[in-house]
């Protein structure tokens, strides 16, 4: 009996143990889904009975560095269709196809489809809001209006290359916009309501809103005021030449800064879907590279002061008008050469030869040792994609032919923002920078700033001593020398000209040349520096004095007003002045020459010309008719068939 018992007894315990834990383990459960995973499996309800309508986050706005708006965002709101909440498919399909101007068979497709959320692409997307306000007062079920924006450029073609475009989803795709994206774009938003199993809103349960967060601001190194003068030079002389492309940059040699860029051809970056890839993925300032031609010189000349190896005003130089080296004939540009001169002249004339001796005098070594901490050779490390490298010969590849060659800009390739950041270091005191357009980031709701992009010093490149004497030999090549058409009244602009032939197919073209300049001021204190590059231009003679360098000095007599620079009329020096006390210029007979002749003329004329052929055979004035150092003298050309015709 009591065995009996004490079996019963325990089973009752192992019954109510076993109840026990059970009971236990139910509650533990229900405890830890109750306070640990309520709000994770709340959220999965919500998620299954949830629609979100996305609207996205308000792009930062690109701005000049005074704070104008360079591209921001214009209001273009976008039509959603939650199709289950549809109550007559026909009928809102028909009413929405005639305010979209969308087939309404295609909308029909869309807001049938078995999908939690449909978005009316391409005709809902993007529309202006007088289309949006048409939508919402159709008041139709399971339809609604989302805000959005889309990029706008209020310059239109200005700057374009350089700021680039966003795609229909507000992401960058091109330039600054694809460069910057991850700090301009920001975080999308939402509206979240909800719906049963059938897709039918819950009228009890109130909608969810997730801010979205802006985009932050980027400020940028470019002036627009810059900017626009630089933008009208490039629209005149395309008028004018027709080139096949030109290039323009401004920067502030001082540290680098970019103050403007241009490119010719250009396009309109809000209507980038019509424009050949061609044209916008080639920011020609950093993704082209040619032949500098004579604005190399500079180069050249910066080493043999810094070595030491020349005295500008008391060395003297004999120039032929050739030079043989290594069994190679190199000519100057003037035909039966320059004569006599200082070395000083060798730099107001541009005279080749007188070049080949000053890489002579340096070796290959050392030339290209300066060559390379000038920058030529790699890139910049400007905040713009696509910047490429240039070509320069190896070391082990140079003769004494490629030496002179080099000597004077010809057989190297360099960029655009390569040659402006190596002159910049030419006369700012030896100093070599990293380019750079972005200045900071700035918050768009507050306007603090969030970051800066400082100016990075790369090296020292040559001393403060030797750059003074760069920029007093290149102020005479302005007031003294080939570089007269772009002497600005009352200012001390210093420059050099460049007449760089391009090469097809490894051989060297005829009558297409890039004409370049590079000019800074003031000569004493440099504020700014402006290259410009305009690439086979028509109907002139081609010579970089008489093509860029006017269109420098335009860019730079305005710009030092938009800069605040103050004018120095009646303080340059007497010996850089012989523009005060002109003296009559005699036109030269160019009838019976070529355009390759022509160009041999060094006068202080500006040239004009018409006609497709390279004979002249006609003049306005006549040959030894007495004007005023600047005027013009236009030139008939003709081929030589057509003469043989008329004769």
């Amino acid at each position: 009996m009591y065995a009996v018992f004490f079996s019963l007894k325990r089973r009752l315990v192992i019954f109510f143990a076993v109840v026990f834990f059970l009971l236990g383990a139910v509650l533990f459960r229900l405890g830890y889904v109750q306070f640990f995973m309520g709000d994770m499996l709340t959220k999965r309800a919500e998620d299954s009975w949830s629609r979100d309508v996305p609207f996205e986050a308000q792009r930062g706005d690109i701005l000049d560095v005074n704070g104008v708006k360079l591209a921001t965002n214009q209001t273009a709101p976008t039509v959603f269709v939650v199709p289950r909440q549809v109550e007559n498919s026909i009928l809102t399909a028909k009413k929405l196809s005639e305010i979209l101007d969308v087939p309404e068979q295609q909308i029909y497709k869309q807001i049938t489809k078995n999908s939690s959320i449909e978005r009316i692409n391409p005709g809902g997307r993007k529309i202006s809001v007088e289309l949006a306000n048409q939508v919402r007062d159709l008041d139709l079920k399971g339809v609604f209006v989302a805000e959005d924006s889309k990029r706008y450029y209020p310059f239109g073609k200005y700057l374009s290359h350089v700021l680039g475009f966003a795609g229909i989803d507000n992401q960058g795709l091109n330039g600054l916009e694809l460069y910057y994206d991850r700090h301009l774009s920001g975080q999308a938003g939402r509206v979240s309501f909800f719906s049963d199993a059938k897709g039918k809103r819950l009228p009890n349960l109130a909608d969810q809103y997730v801010q979205a967060t802006d985009g932050a601001d980027l400020q940028l190194t470019i002036d627009a005021r810059i900017q626009t003068i630089v933008e009208r030079e490039m629209e005149l002389a395309e008028e004018r030449y027709h080139p096949d492309s030109m290039i323009a940059i401004a920067m502030n040699p001082k540290n680098g800064e970019i103050l403007a860029m241009s490119s010719r051809p250009s396009f309109d970056p809000g209507d980038y879907k019509n424009v050949d890839p061609l044209i916008y993925n080639r920011n020609l300032p950093v993704w082209s590279s040619y032949e500098p031609g004579s604005t190399f010189k500079i180069i050249t000349l910066a080493s043999a002061l810094e070595e030491d190896m020349v005295d500008l005003e008391t060395e003297q130089f004999h120039d032929h008008g050739s030079v043989e080296v290594d069994g190679a004939r190199l000519k100057c540009w003037k035909a039966g050469g320059h004569g006599t001169q200082t070395f000083l002249e060798v730099v107001q004339n541009s005279c080749n030869p007188g070049f080949v001796e000053l890489g002579q005098r340096l070796g290959k070594e050392k030339l290209f040792s300066y060559i390379e901490k000038f920058g030529f050779g790699s890139k910049t490390g400007i905040d713009l994609a696509g910047e490429a490298t240039g070509i320069l010969f190896s070391l082990d590849k140079v003769g004494p032919v490629e030496l002179a060659t080099t000597a004077f800009g010809q057989g190297v390739s360099v960029t655009p923002i390569q040659q402006i950041a190596a002159v910049s270091a030419a006369i700012n005191g030896g100093k070599l920078y990293t380019p750079k357009i972005a200045k900071q980031l700035v918050d768009s709701e507050s306007g603090k700033i969030l970051q800066k992009f400082p100016t990075e010093m790369k090296r020292q490149v040559i001393s403060e001593k030797t750059s003074k004497k760069v920029r007093l030999a290149l102020e005479t090549v302005v007031a003294q020398g080939s570089g007269k058409g772009a002497f600005v009244d009352g200012f001390r602009v210093g420059g050099k000209t460049g007449t760089a032939q391009k090469v097809k197919n490894g051989v060297y073209m005829q009558g297409n040349y890039i004409l370049s300049f590079i000019g800074f001021a003031p000569a004493n204190d440099p504020q700014i520096i402006v290259y410009v590059a305009v690439d086979n231009p028509k109907d002139t003679v081609q010579f970089g004095g008489t093509v860029s360098a006017p269109i420098v000095g335009n860019i730079l007599r305005d710009a030092q007003k938009v800069l605040q620079i103050p004018s120095i009329k009646n303080q340059v020096e007497k010996e850089y002045t012989p523009w005060l006390d002109p003296k009559p210029i005699e036109v030269p007979n160019f009838v019976g020459m070529k355009k390759s002749e022509v160009l041999t003329q060094l006068i202080d004329l500006n040239v004009e010309a018409e006609g497709e052929g390279e004979l002249v055979f006609a003049q306005s004035p006549k040959a030894g008719t007495k004007l005023d150092a600047g005027s013009t003298v236009r030139l008939y050309f003709i081929d030589e068939k057509e003469k043989a015709k008329k004769k």
